[in-house]
């Protein structure tokens, strides 16, 4: 199955949810998207944590680094905080309707 249309459903919630674990720079956030199974491209990340950022869902902080250019942070804020604990009750009733009507499509075909 092709998940890149509900992926785009989801990126939201995935990535407040890596970022309420730790803060992290863009790429790291990737990695770790990755890590746990979602592959989605570098751009829609990046496209999604300014989206975040703009919302007032996320904050950012500049970190300096001494192997390369200075590195942007992002942390999850109050109303982001918020905002995934919507996403994450609202995924499990629309997940568990799916799964309802996955499982009475099984069930008929018996």
């Amino acid at each position: 199955m092709d998940t890149t249309q509900l992926l785009k459903g989801v990126l939201d919630a995935a990535v407040l949810a890596v970022v309420e674990q730790e803060d992290g720079y863009g790429y790291d956030i990737v990695r770790r998207l990755r890590a746990r199974g979602v592959e989605s491209g570098e751009a829609s990340v990046y496209g999604t944590l300014r989206r975040l950022y703009a919302s007032g869902s996320l904050t950012s902080y500049v970190v300096p680094s001494e192997e390369g250019p200075h590195r942007k942070y992002y942390g999850i804020t109050p109303h982001g905080r918020e905002a995934l604990k919507i996403q994450r009750k609202e995924w499990q009733e629309f997940a568990g309707t799916v799964a309802g009507l996955l499982g009475e499509r099984n069930e008929a075909a018996r």
